[in-house]
């Protein structure tokens, strides 16, 4: 039977015209996507000259990971100058026209906004370090230390070790959740606040069409600094996302992240781009079995956040109960919000690599897990190379430049394996990311994978890419209608889309060995409906699917 996800007549608030409902977003890496001065390192020139294949995707938005002024520490993530391009990635003259290009395309532009930290090369921290009485001495997160000299609370750093540093200047220790040199910013003081929101209308000005939020849960700590209790095995752990190998994990977060004050702060980033027409948020939230919860809180009442992801489908598992639990979660726990769902992005690995056993499987794993994320409920995230079915790089530790990696090597071999550059030409060096050696190598396999390769070929996974965002687009109710799930067989997962005067039917076979089973008492087929590269069929009630196969019908 029917198991009901969303109702539509409980979420009518959800059915408006809004562009970013159901959107495809299409995420560029820019390190990684195309070098135009053959520097080794790609930039907003070269994003510039690719905009038209990542309008024959068919996607609605792109969004940007950082590209702002940095010393790139943490590859852009720790910011310097929010209001200003860093010479490696070109100009502002550069991304205004990519901005132009992609608008004249048809596609939105959001960038990622990561405000919870600076580099502690900003000229804000520069300051605040500089004695306990300047202008912006409290801009940032000091502390004394304890008696004994140690750091003020026992909180960890999510990049490894305490989440303190001390400075020998201030005589006083300074808060990072991330890199010692990404400092976090105090949003306890309303001046921060305001800075951080007026770097955020530079870009609104410009014409930026929304922002990623980066750790969007991140931005207050306890005043208190009360220090976080030790993980147990039955509690609300919010430290679940970070790698076994990092202690990080063995807290429970409650005081250094996840603030009700955040609620109000989120209100007035709203209140900024309610002044503008069409625009749109995305906030990353990390906080392990809190982080619906969290979601909810920050999505609720129309006035904060649009849209959230959590991590729940960026794992290693691909089943039918695992992409069920995931959605009824959300829908169940997340009254009134709105989901991003991906499979990839550029800090974890590659999803073929983490859902497959054998390179046979890539291909058609790719091809059904973008057949399934298609047609689900919510907006849909795809991050750039898994269009052309990209497995994770195998790197050296000589390769590495993630922080992250190089820190928890060889327990933890980091995010760099899925931040290789972008293959474009089967046939040229580096695969026509640049003609300078890359800042990180281009694997073999990449190579052979690339767009020249797969452009044009019915059967490669780049052109099913497009049919299926074609296939969404060609039937609205895939954007916003409501999902039921079936009680279906162990391997299979069955649901309906309902909406726009129909009902559509999705069976996927996640599982290696051919299915044949019956439809659930009540469901009866219209007609089937041709799904892209899925070869399922059926004889009334009776459905066949091969391995990772599917079949859509209107009922």
């Amino acid at each position: 039977m029917d198991k009901t996800v969303t109702d539509p007549k409980t979420k009518s608030s959800d059915t408006g015209h809004e562009w970013w409902r159901g959107a495809v977003i299409y995420q560029v890496y820019p390190r990684s996507f195309q070098d135009s001065d053959d520097d080794g390192m790609g930039d907003i020139k070269g994003i510039t000259a690719r905009l038209e294949h990542i309008a024959s995707l068919g996607v609605d938005a792109i969004w940007l990971s950082p590209f702002m002024t940095s010393p790139q520490a943490d590859m852009g993530y720790d910011v310097s100058d929010y209001c200003n391009v860093d010479p490696m990635f070109g100009t502002l003259a550069d991304f205004d026209a990519m901005l132009d290009k992609a608008h004249q395309l048809g596609m939105k532009i959001i960038i990622d906004q990561v405000i919870s930290h600076t580099s502690d090369q900003h000229p804000w921290f520069k300051e605040s370090r500089t004695s306990r009485d300047n202008d912006k001495a409290s801009w940032y997160v000091w502390a004394n230390p304890q008696p004994d000299g140690t750091a003020p609370t026992n909180w960890l750093s999510v990049f490894g070790g305490p989440a303190w540093e001390w400075d020998g200047v201030r005589k006083q220790y300074y808060m990072h959740n991330f890199l010692a040199s990404q400092p976090d910013l105090n949003f306890h003081n309303p001046e921060v606040q305001d800075a951080v929101l007026e770097a955020t209308r530079f870009w609104l000005e410009r014409g930026v069409d929304g922002f990623r939020l980066d750790t969007a849960n991140y931005y207050f700590h306890d005043k208190e600094l009360r220090n976080n209790p030790p993980h147990m095995p039955d509690s609300e752990d919010a430290g679940l996302d970070a790698p076994d190998v990092n202690p990080y994990g063995m807290q429970n977060h409650l005081y250094d992240k996840t603030q009700p004050e955040n609620l109000g702060f989120l209100r007035r980033f709203r209140a900024l781009l309610d002044e503008y027409d069409d625009r749109t948020t995305v906030g990353e939230v990390g906080d392990g079995a809190r982080s619906l919860k969290t979601v909810a809180a920050y999505t609720s009442g129309g006035d904060k956040l649009h849209q959230c992801y959590t991590f729940d489908l960026l794992g290693p598992h691909f089943d039918p109960a695992h992409i069920r639990h995931c959605v009824t979660a959300f829908e169940g726990m997340v009254a009134h919000g709105w989901v991003c769902w991906a499979f990839s992005n550029h800090d974890v690995h590659r999803h073929v690599s983490r859902f497959i056993k054998v390179e046979s499987e890539r291909a058609p794993v790719a091809k059904l897990a973008i057949s399934l994320l298609a047609s689900m409920r919510g907006s849909i995230c795809l991050y750039q190379g898994e269009e052309l079915g990209l497995p994770e790089a195998e790197l050296t530790f000589e390769d590495l430049r993630d922080p992250y990696g190089i820190r928890f090597w060889p327990a933890f071999k980091g995010r760099d394996g899925c931040r290789t550059p972008m293959p474009w030409e089967a046939d040229k060096d580096n695969g026509g990311f640049s003609a300078a050696k890359p800042w990180l190598p281009v694997p073999a396999e990449h190579q052979a994978l690339a767009v020249s390769a797969q452009n044009g070929n019915d059967h490669s996974v780049l052109e099913h890419y497009r049919k299926v965002l074609a296939f969404r687009r060609a039937n609205p109710v895939l954007k916003t209608g409501s999902m039921h799930f079936l009680d279906m067989p162990a391997d299979i997962l069955g649901f309906t889309r309902q909406g726009e005067g129909e009902r559509m039917l999705f069976l996927f076979n996640m599982g290696r060995k051919p299915q044949d089973f019956r439809l659930p008492k009540g469901v009866v087929i219209d007609e089937a409906v041709v799904m892209p590269g899925m070869r399922g069929h059926h004889d009334g009630d009776h459905v066949t699917l091969a391995p990772f196969d599917g079949f859509c019908a209107r009922l």
